[in-house]
């Protein structure tokens, strides 16, 4: 297992996470609320998109991916400032151990799982989507 492996492991987590959050917030929306309520639910819904950002862009710098080609993806114009802010947390993944990640990658099935049943037509037809990138190096 290799900490950009783990990264989009935990990228995958935080877009179910995501899209239950967000299928949720359709289930609520003639439910009586107050408008804090639904603001603050809706700020929710944008910081988990927030993070699911960050867990790509991890992932994607673990593989190689060049500062540069990232700033431009993230709509950004620094690459340096970029780096910056992805420097502890890309050296804090880099830092990981073999067991650490082992068991943090727990889990993928349940993954695998959860797209199977939500999948729809129009979606990748793959059985395993996360838990194939187990069998990487």
């Amino acid at each position: 297992m290799t900490p950009e492996i783990l990264a989009r492991i935990t990228a995958a987590r935080a877009a179910r996470d995501l899209s239950d959050l967000a299928r949720q917030a359709v289930g609520t929306t003639a439910a009586p609320m107050s408008p804090a309520e639904r603001i603050q639910a809706a700020r929710y819904i944008r910081q988990m998109a927030n993070e699911l950002v960050n867990y790509v862009v991890l992932a994607e710098v673990l593989a190689g991916a060049e500062w540069a080609d990232i700033t431009q993806a993230l709509n950004r114009r620094d690459p340096r400032t970029v780096e910056g802010e992805y420097a502890d947390a890309v050296a804090a993944w880099r830092a990981l151990q073999e067991e650490e990640m082992t068991v943090v990658a727990e889990g993928t099935q349940d993954l695998d799982d959860w797209y199977a049943r939500h999948r729809e037509d129009h979606d990748p037809a793959v059985e395993n989507p996360v838990s194939d990138l187990r069998n990487r190096h």
